[in-house]
């Protein structure tokens, strides 16, 4: 359901798909998931949309985060403008809706599936997975979508929701990007498999490569297992194509791909040495006593939506509202 009261009644160049005229740039709209007033930034870009619709990318927030931190912290408003799709942002749940979140004592979190209490919206359950289909089902009402282009990305508990909607709603998604997160999961990945962009620091104390527990100041977060145990039946579903290769290695950035470039879906591992807990090229939003050093150059932002191009999902949803 959308919100009545949403700017998007002021006059504009476009019109959606309501006739209600539309403007470029950012705005808020409300969906209604599980009875809830749910909110998302929305951000238009200057052009019209393509021939086959807009490409949409999805950034979630990381546990603790915001839905504008997440925008001015990655720079996908502005690649959005440059490249011609929407880019949306998506606020998660807080302990008390009524207060303004806090990353401490009033943090929005995401329901990843984790196991961990407290850590990811598991007490409050929050039904991220149908939040995300009324989302979707929003802005296919009222604008043109491409449904084969429909792109996840997020950082930590963000991040783990994308591995968690991959699984859930399979083929609708053309591909993920996760970015110092966990797949909580374990069930083996869709079939087909979705395209994963995954990067993380080798120094990330979040997120360590190694696995182990997480600890924020004096808060226990639970435990994280190892990278490739995480990764692992990612890695399976593409064990038929041969080792994996790599494809990156410079200026302390290393990729390696799973399966063959040609195939429709594959999966890419990046890791940045000596980075810490915060989105690459972003600026430094947590403490360095909390997150480690950020030290990498990579633009991540660039590189995921040059890693979604080739990316189509064969199912397109003629309705998202389920």
């Amino acid at each position: 359901m959308s919100d009545p009261s949403s700017p998007y009644s002021r006059p504009g160049p476009h019109a959606d798909r309501s006739g209600v005229p539309w403007e470029a740039g950012t705005r808020t709209r409300v969906v209604i998931s599980s009875s809830r007033e749910r909110p998302y930034q929305l951000h238009v870009p200057p052009t019209a949309p393509p021939r086959g619709g807009w490409p949409v990318v999805v950034m979630f927030h990381g546990g603790g985060g915001t839905a504008p931190l997440a925008m001015n912290d990655t720079g996908w408003p502005a690649l959005a403008d440059r490249q011609g799709f929407l880019a949306v942002f998506p606020e998660g749940s807080r302990p008390d809706p009524g207060r303004p979140p806090r990353f401490m004592r009033n943090p929005q979190t995401w329901n990843d599936g984790s196991p961990r209490q407290g850590a990811a919206g598991v007490r409050r359950q929050a039904d991220d997975v149908a939040f995300f289909q009324e989302l979707m089902a929003d802005l296919q009402a009222h604008f043109p979508l491409d449904a084969s282009r429909i792109y996840l990305t997020g950082f930590s508990n963000g991040a783990s929701l994308t591995f968690r909607l991959a699984r859930q709603l399979g083929a609708r998604i053309a591909a993920i990007a996760p970015v110092a997160g966990t797949d909580w999961l374990k069930a083996p990945p869709p079939d087909p498999a979705v395209s994963v962009l995954y990067l993380t620091g080798t120094a990330d104390p979040v997120n360590p490569i190694q696995g182990g527990p997480i600890h924020l100041g004096h808060k226990f977060f639970g435990q994280k297992p190892p990278l490739q145990e995480m990764l692992g039946p990612w890695i399976q579903r593409h064990a038929d194509a041969g080792p994996p290769r790599v494809v990156c290695e410079q200026d302390g950035i290393r990729g390696v791909l799973y399966g063959h470039p040609g195939m429709p879906d594959v999966l890419m591992v990046y890791t940045l040495d000596g980075h810490g807990h915060h989105w690459p090229g972003g600026g430094t939003v947590l403490s360095e006593r909390f997150a480690g050093k950020n030290t990498s150059r990579l633009n991540a932002t660039q590189l995921i939506w040059d890693f979604f191009q080739p990316r189509r999902s064969p199912h397109r949803p003629t309705a998202w509202r389920q």
